[in-house]
This record gives structure tokens, C-alpha cells and sequence, in this order.
């Protein structure tokens, strides 16, 4: 297989992990919790299971550069903002909305990488973001939704969470050559839950929700397709692919999203959606298809 397409996947697969997350918080709350509960149980859970990963691997952390902590402080910064401010979004916006602001990460991602390599978007990125931002407007439903009551603090909030992701995927493109993947998520994941901690519920670990009220489950799931799969992922394949090109492959979050929310949920799916989903899987392989005609 082709290293670049190899690469490419995982960053697909990294992407896929994150659609299935508000599926299971969305199950999570037909238990009686609520979202931040379920949020913050990721974390723990997550970090739990890194240490795991860890001890039974490595054990032992090597010694790091400045510029390597710094590089993992930041990654872990943002992978907790990126869940704190979406959770605050899906208090004023409806889901589908949340979504939409969401997926703005496709351009801000891209713009931050052109602007932090000095360079103009390439013909076949600018082509592959109009069809993912047409895809992701028909894919999540939101032509018939009435916009004119939606409070401010959720656009503020929904372009903040784009921004937070979009600003990881750069952090992950960024290499730190002496620690091991492994070790690199434990530190993100650490820092991570202690953003966490701060603004969510920390309280599920000694109250008894975590354990005694069965949440663990969830978080359990929450923890490996939110902490362990995507940053192991995204840390072995955004340094190969780049910032810019991460940003448009994660699109790929909205139909497994919308798909397990219809299998699972058995929510709805239009044909405007299914159209929307083809578009935005169009605009992800448009970029790989263009370069390899070029090739030719």
C-alpha cells in the first residue's frame, strides 16, 4: 500500500472515532446522565487507560526537550477545550447546528496552515472545501431549521470548538522525536483531563457516578474512541500528511456521525442528507485523486 494513502487512512480512522462519540453521549443521557458527566468520564477513563497502555509497554517517561513539553502542554490543552466548548455550543444550538459550526475546522484548519506555512491554498484543496462545506450543510439537516432565536453565545461557542480541533490537528503535526506515541498520549491525555477537571464534573470519580452508577460503560467506550484511538492515530499519521490535508480527511467525523446516529438512534436520514454525506466523501478524496492525475 502506498505510504501516503496508508497515512491518509489513519487519519480517516482517527476522524471515524470522534463521529461515534455523540452517539454514545447521547446514550449515555438515556441513562440519566448528563453531557458534562459523560464528557468527563472519557477523560478519566481515557487517561486510565493510557497509563495502562503505558506501564505495560514503557514505564518509564524519557526526558524531554522545552520545546517537546511544550508541543504535548498544547495538544492536550486543546483536546480538552475542543469537548468543553462543543458541549457549551449544544446548550444553545440545536445538534444539528453544533455540528455545522463544528465543521468549520475544514477551512480554519486549512487557513491556519497556509498562514503557518506562508503559502496559498493549493487549486484542488479550494475545489475539495466547497464540496465538503455543500455536503456538510445538506449531510446535518439544517436547511429547514429557523435560525432567527439562536442565542450568540452558541455561534461564539460552536466556531470556538472549530477553531479548538482545528488548532489540534496543527499541534499534532508537529513531531516529538524523542518520546514514544504511547507516551505522547499519556502526557496529552494528562493534560487533558486536568483541563477537564477544572470546568466539567469531577466530582462522577468520588460521588459514585463513575463506578457505582454504572457511567465506566460509557466512558469506557468514550475513552477509546475519544482519547486512545484518535490521538495514537493523528499522532502517527498528521506529521505524514500535514496539517492542511488532516484537516479535509477529518471530515469524515460527519457521516459516521449522522450513520451511527441513524443506526443506533434511529434517527431519520433524508435524501438531502444522503446527498450531503456523498458530497462531503467527495470532497475527501478529490485532493488525493487530483495529485495522482498530475502524477500521471
Amino acid at each position: 500500500m502506498n505510504k501516503n494513502l496508508f497515512y491518509s487512512l489513519l487519519v480517516v480512522l482517527a476522524a471515524s472515532s470522534y463521529g461515534i462519540l455523540s452517539t454514545i453521549i447521547k446514550v449515555a443521557m438515556q441513562h440519566g446522565f448528563d453531557s458534562a458527566e459523560a464528557v468527563t468520564s472519557q477523560y478519566v477513563v481515557g487517561f486510565s487507560l493510557a497509563l495502562l497502555l503505558f506501564i505495560f509497554t514503557q514505564r518509564k517517561l524519557p526526558r524531554l526537550s522545552k520545546k517537546s513539553l511544550i508541543i504535548l502542554l498544547l495538544a492536550g490543552i486543546f483536546t480538552g477545550t475542543t469537548g468543553i466548548v462543543y458541549g457549551k455550543s449544544l446548550n444553545y444550538l440545536p445538534a444539528s447546528l453544533a455540528v455545522v459550526m463544528l465543521f468549520q475546522f475544514t477551512w480554519v484548519g486549512m487557513l491556519i496552515d497556509c498562514l503557518l506555512h506562508r503559502r496559498l491554498p493549493k487549486r484542488e484543496e479550494v475545489i475539495s472545501l466547497i464540496f465538503l462545506f455543500a455536503g456538510t450543510i445538506l449531510a446535518a439537516g439544517i436547511l429547514d431549521v429557523d435560525l432567527s432565536g439562536i442565542a450568540w453565545q452558541g455561534w461564539v461557542f460552536g466556531f470556538a470548538a472549530a477553531v479548538s480541533f482545528s488548532i489540534f490537528i496543527q499541534i499534532n503535526s508537529r513531531p516529538t522525536e524523542e518520546i514514544s506515541t504511547i507516551a505522547r498520549m499519556l502526557i496529552m491525555s494528562f493534560f487533558a483531563l486536568v483541563l477537564i477537571s477544572i470546568f466539567l464534573s469531577p466530582e462522577i470519580v468520588w460521588n459514585g457516578q463513575l463506578f457505582g452508577a454504572g457511567l465506566w460503560k460509557f466512558g469506557l467506550l468514550l475513552g477509546v474512541f475519544g482519547i486512545i484511538l484518535p490521538i495514537l492515530l493523528f499522532t502517527i499519521a498528521v506529521p505524514k500528511v500535514g496539517g492542511g490535508m488532516a484537516s479535509i480527511l477529518s471530515a469524515m467525523e460527519l457521516p459516521v456521525a449522522i450513520t451511527v446516529s441513524v443506526v443506533v438512534l434511529h434517527e431519520s436520514l433524508t435524501w438531502i442528507q444522503i446527498m450531503g454525506i456523498i458530497l462531503v466523501l467527495i470532497g475527501m478524496t478529490l485532493p488525493t485523486l487530483l495529485t495522482r492525475n498530475k502524477a500521471i
